[in-house]
């Protein structure tokens, strides 16, 4: 689902004649197309229908509140089915990283504020449900410079939880049935508390892991600077004693330049004397 089509190949493997640039648009524009991000579509178009039939003839119908029922069922199961696919299949794409989390908190909002509208849900339970649910996704895009906080198996128990109990809540239950949604409300709402707490201590131990690792390599930063201006200022210092040592050994020569040339100074006196003592013998 996720490679090249053929039109943007032009049918045969080669790149079609519009150029690399048109050819990758292609195929980042099918890449969209896969069965994770079609999963988490169809989550988002049943959000309206669900509501639709959830207020349909004020709400209370037993037929319509069983069609309610099934909507929301198939969007928690998609919700399952998408993230499977997409990672088992490597067909992640940057829309399904957006449309997922909003796909998800669509439904279930939806469901919680319409029951809560009925006054079959009270609406603490909704703000408690809703608050931790965006709560914690604000929460994770304030962290995310300093890495991604994994999902949990609580959360997973948390989300299991909540769908069968909102379930439950939308279907018109009576008897022990009845009592016993009420039950299963507990424990989610008592999950959904717990996980959102652990979510904020692994987000607070990740911020203070980040700032350590920026606080260390500041430090070494610095440090390597700090190396760099010693090691400037030692050839600094050394230049000027090298310079004096070269000027100190060119001088040499010239200061015993006059005692080479002595001899050749001294030369004319010898000559004159050896044409005396000839000129004598001549003589």
């Amino acid at each position: 689902m996720t490679g090249v089509p053929a039109s943007a190949t032009g049918g045969t493997g080669t790149p079609a004649p519009g150029g690399g640039k048109l050819g990758a648009a292609a195929v980042d524009q099918a890449s969209l197309w896969n069965i994770a991000n079609i999963l988490t579509m169809v989550r988002l178009l049943l959000v309206p229908g669900f509501v639709m039939l959830m207020l349909t003839d004020g709400g209370y119908d037993p037929a319509w509140r069983a069609w309610a029922w099934a909507a929301f069922a198939v969007a928690m199961i998609t919700d399952i089915f998408d993230g499977h696919l997409a990672r088992t299949y490597n067909l992640v794409t940057d829309f399904g990283k957006i449309a997922d989390p909003i796909a998800d908190k669509a439904i279930m909002g939806a469901a919680l504020i319409c029951l809560s509208s009925l006054g079959d849900l009270p609406w603490w339970v909704t703000g408690v449900i809703l608050g931790r649910e965006l709560g914690i996704t604000l929460l994770r895009f304030l962290v995310i410079r300093y890495g991604v906080i994994p999902a949990s198996r609580g959360g997973k128990m948390k989300t299991l939880a909540q769908g069968t109990a909102v379930g439950m809540y939308v279907l018109a239950l009576t008897g022990p049935l009845a009592s016993f949604r009420f039950w299963v409300m507990a424990v989610a709402v008592a999950l959904t508390v717990v996980t959102g707490l652990d979510y904020v201590r692994q987000a607070v131990v990740l911020r203070r892991a980040g700032l350590a690792e920026v606080a260390v390599a500041a430090a070494e930063s610095q440090a390597a600077l700090a190396q760099a201006a010693v090691a400037q200022t030692t050839v600094a210092a050394q230049l000027p004693e090298a310079a004096g040592g070269t000027e100190a050994s060119v001088e040499m020569p010239a200061a015993e330049e006059p005692s080479v040339q002595a001899p050749t100074a001294q030369a004319p006196s010898a000559q004159g004397s050896t044409a005396a003592s000839s000129e004598a013998a001549e003589k």
